[in-house]
């Protein structure tokens, strides 16, 4: 049986080079560091550790006995002290590492007397793997520069090749026998190893973890809020991998609400049975923005309608465009006189009560003294060519766990007003009742570009982790999106950011505003589709997007894909 074992492990055969092996199929070598800094600050190795590349590190600590370890320092310390004198009776010039070496040579004398410290002979070893011969000489030369950048120095196990890949087996033996004298401080600072580690017990898979291939399981809400943001150039993956979130959301229980301005969650809504309602001036779907609010059992009722009106101004801010503030005040007023007109002030019970329409609105303007020019400028918003869009009473259902609101056949002019609508219409929902909700808005520039619908989306993103909601931005638009002086706070007040792959012309603004190093700006640049920045409070990996076969089915947007689908069907 162990013979059978052994067998089904080991490789066919190993192909022995003085510089190399070739185990199997892979090719492997071996290095061992033999030099450090005088210095060796923590983290320093973790950057070996987060390679993507396959390697084996190997790390033997042998205890040095500390009466032995101190005759051996004395001694030492004797030789370079009179090296010192030596060169002080000649007259020659003081060379400072000489002295340095002295004085270290007496604060590890001291530190082991005080036994503060200890001693230990470390050897380290490290077997990378690849395809080819160039690709591990290209590894090679990324591990010598990424250590000598931190003047630690290694060299190859040369005609030693298969005692150092027996050393890195996970056999526990020492076969190079290449040592490095460390005392317990620099020593620490190989451990632990600090590569990034987001697998957590609980959450959904958000994908695979580029520097060790681990998964990137997370919890959202598990964080002081379950916002995020999520940045990326056109075609990069971004509504791919919300797709894919949304899908494992659901099957956590989790609902999902999604403004989607280019059809793209239409076949996902399909898949999983969820409600998709197209927002355009000739749909049969409506929102009526005077709709009035459900009162929270733990909120006072005139506060809710205040608050709602304070939204409402600021949509009609937007469809009104510049208003003086002469204008912004008798809005203010000409809307409270809207709904009292309808029997809804505050301090009444209003549950039941028809709300108004638009028109109702524009027809109070005009029996106001200085309205008439506000209710000229509803006018192709009530009876003219925008009628059919704002000025209808609300019929869609929303009791369902997906619901996607399609704003794509809507002119450019009315997209910003149907984002506010959508959200408006959402936010009433979401104080109504408490459920885990998460809430997608893609593009989320075009209301950004507006100082009422950034502050309206603002304020949405601050209050949502009260109502156990987390709010998704997306945006391809990234100057655009950080030009609104809301853009850098939505950012902060999300805990989570996705970042995939990036244009050279926003790299700069993306990298000021999260903070990256070069290694990362470059992977940015450089990523492919689905690869990216995955950042979850303090912590960010380099994550890739993985889909199982049936959720690519569901989720992708490749035109080939799509026609190929639909080819099948017929």
């Amino acid at each position: 049986m162990d013979k059978n074992v052994t067998n089904i492990i080991a490789p066919a055969a190993i192909q022995v080079d003085p510089n190399y092996l070739k185990v199997g199929d892979k090719y492997t070598k071996t290095m061992f560091i033999f030099t450090y800094p005088r210095y060796l600050t923590t983290g320093w190795f973790s950057g070996i550790i987060d390679m993507p590349e396959l390697l084996d590190i190997s790390i033997f600590i042998h205890p040095v006995e500390t009466t032995l370890a101190l005759k051996k320092l004395r001694r030492k310390a004797a030789q370079v002290e009179s090296q010192v004198m030596e060169r002080q009776q000649k007259g020659q010039v003081r060379d400072p590492m000489l002295e340095t070496a002295y004085q270290d040579i007496e604060s590890l004398r001291d530190s082991l007397q005080q036994t503060r410290e200890n001693l230990f002979n470390v050897g380290v070893y490290l077997t990378i793997y690849a395809d080819t011969v160039e690709a591990l000489h290209k590894i090679e030369g990324k591990i010598t520069s990424l250590l000598e950048s931190r003047l630690v120095y290694v060299k190859p196990a040369l005609f030693q090749q298969i005692e150092g890949f027996e050393s890195t087996l996970p056999l526990g033996q020492d076969k190079l026998g290449v040592y490095n004298p460390l005392n317990s401080g620099p020593l620490s600072s190989i451990f632990p190893f600090t590569s990034a580690d987001l697998t957590s017990n609980s959450g959904i898979m958000y994908g695979i973890n580029r520097h060790n291939n681990t998964l990137i399981i997370f919890d959202r809400f598990s964080l002081e809020n379950a916002n995020m943001v999520i940045f990326a150039k056109s075609g990069s993956g971004k509504s791919y991998a919300t797709k894919l979130e949304i899908i494992r959301l659901l099957m956590l229980g989790t609902d999902v609400l999604v403004i989607d301005p280019e059809n793209e969650y239409e076949n996902l809504a399909s898949a999983v049975g969820g409600s998709y309602f197209r927002i355009s001036l000739a749909s049969e779907h409506h929102i009526n923005p005077f709709d009035l609010p459900v009162v929270p059992p733990d909120e006072d009722p005139s506060d809710v309608l205040r608050s709602h009106i304070v939204n409402l101004a600021g949509l009609l801010k937007i469809m009104l465009g510049q208003i003086t503030s002469e204008e912004d005040a008798l809005l203010d007023r000409a809307l409270g006189e809207t709904y009292a007109s309808h029997d809804i002030v505050a301090g009444k019970d209003f549950t039941n009560a028809t709300p108004p329409l638009l028109e109702d609105l524009q027809k109070i303007l005009q029996n106001m003294e200085g309205g008439r020019g506000l209710a000229e400028r509803l006018y192709k918003f009530t009876s003219g060519s925008y009628a059919g869009f704002t000025n209808q009473p609300t019929n869609i259902d929303i009791k369902n766990r997906l619901i996607v609101f399609s704003i794509r056949d809507l002119e450019d002019e009315l997209r910003p007003i149907a984002m506010y609508i959508v959200l408006n219409f959402i936010w009433s929902l979401i104080r109504a009742t408490l459920k885990k909700r998460v809430l997608v808005i893609d593009e989320a520039w075009v209301i950004m570009k507006h100082d009422d619908g950034a502050t309206f989306l603002f304020g949405l993103v601050k209050r949502c982790r009260k109502y156990f909601m987390g709010v998704t931005t997306i945006t391809q638009d990234v100057e655009d999106f950080l030009k609104s002086p809301y853009g850098r706070p939505i950012i902060t007040n999300s805990s989570l950011q996705l970042l995939l792959k990036q244009a050279p012309a926003s790299m700069d603004v993306i990298t000021k505003t999260f903070n990256l190093t070069e290694g990362e700006k470059d992977l940015l640049l450089q990523a492919s589709v689905g690869e990216g920045l995955f950042f979850a409070g303090l912590n960010h990996v380099a994550i890739q997007i993985i889909p199982s076969y049936l959720e690519d089915k569901i989720v992708t947007t490749k035109p080939e894909q799509i026609l190929e689908q639909k080819s099948t069907l017929e």
